[in-house]
């Protein structure tokens, strides 16, 4: 056993990496894992569900060959992954990573998927699958729009945060506050419960220019509908005829490309739409790297050389820090 392997069976450290999409996430930590003999541990909500390689920028073949990637396509996307799912899949992987001497990498833009791991969650009853599938049938048979309509009614202040075409975050306070009385936000400010990680761990995260990101989500969701193959993977979800509440049919560009798909939105419409959307969602993952990610090493970066030399020397030093 060589030194380098030793050293990691004698300690239990992991690293935390998060980054708003398309800012270069999956490059580094793959950059780290082989740095570090590290297992990377995927922490993005919809990279979990297989057939949806291309749309939401996983990590190619190639690169998942170089070191073991966990995580990556392992549910169908008939599956439904809950946050607590996620949790106890990810402590199952980095508890094994740690077993075999290497390096846990999490990595993603699922802020929420952070806070799980980290802080736990609140234990949320479960919901009746009559309630659900009640307000599916609602959703599917009046539009997102009286789904939003009864939750104002219901939880405003909810409500009035959440965007009025963001169906599966709409769906999921509404059934809460029916099942429960109580809304999502109270409970999300109660204590959180459940396994969480532990040991040490170090965050680091990236946060480049804002108007740079929104140039590389423009140009990667081009890439997408072009060359990339985004339009087939699309295709093939359709003809499975899946529920359109699935999270899997509600990934950034997957509602969209299924309506030009069908012939119910131009092409250039629908791109512009995702474009939009994507940004959004860059811009939201920010702000929350900004307000919860506070003690991460953090890297304006924009090159793969500049955030090697910024983030091995941090990582290398939090190593030692673990040798007993």
């Amino acid at each position: 056993m060589d030194e380098k392997q030793s050293r990691l069976n004698r300690q239990d450290g992991c690293v935390l990496l998060a980054g708003p999409t398309a800012s270069g996430k999956s490059a580094i930590a793959l950059a780290i894992a082989e740095e570090f003999d590290g297992v990377i541990i995927n922490a993005d909500s919809m990279q979990i569900y297989d057939g949806l390689h291309i749309i939401t920028a996983r990590p190619s073949a190639e690169d998942e060959a170089r070191v073991p990637h966990k995580l990556y396509g392992v549910l169908a996307p008939e599956d439904y992954c809950t946050a607590a799912r996620w949790r106890d899949m990810a402590l199952d992987e980095i508890e094994a990573a740690r077993a075999g001497g290497r390096l846990p990498v999490v990595v993603g833009g699922t802020g929420l998927y952070f806070d799980i791991l980290t802080r736990g969650i609140a234990d949320i009853p479960e919901i009746p699958d009559k309630l659900r599938r009640s307000l599916r049938t609602l959703q599917q048979e009046k539009g997102t729009e009286a789904i939003y309509t009864r939750l104002e009614k219901k939880d405003p202040a909810v409500a009035a945060r959440l965007n009025t075409g963001d169906t599966q975050r709409l769906l999921r306070a509404l059934e809460v506050i029916e099942a429960t009385g109580i809304s999502l936000d109270e409970w999300h400010r109660r204590e959180g419960t459940g396994p969480v990680l532990e040991g040490p761990r170090i965050w680091l995260a990236l946060t480049p220019d804002r108007d740079w990101i929104y140039d590389r989500c423009n140009r990667r969701l081009d890439w997408m509908v072009g060359e990339g193959g985004a339009l087939t993977e699309v295709n093939d979800l359709m003809r499975r005829d899946l529920d359109p509440s699935l999270p899997a049919m509600k990934a950034l560009g997957v509602p969209e490309l299924i309506r030009y798909l069908d012939g119910k939105m131009e092409k250039e419409v629908a791109v512009t739409r995702v474009k939009m959307l994507t940004r959004r969602y860059a811009k939201r993952q920010m702000t929350w790297i900004r307000n919860k990610m506070c003690e991460a090493n953090c890297s304006f970066a924009q090159d793969m050389e500049s955030l090697r030399e910024e983030f091995f020397p941090i990582i290398r030093r939090f190593l030692l820090t673990l040798v007993k």
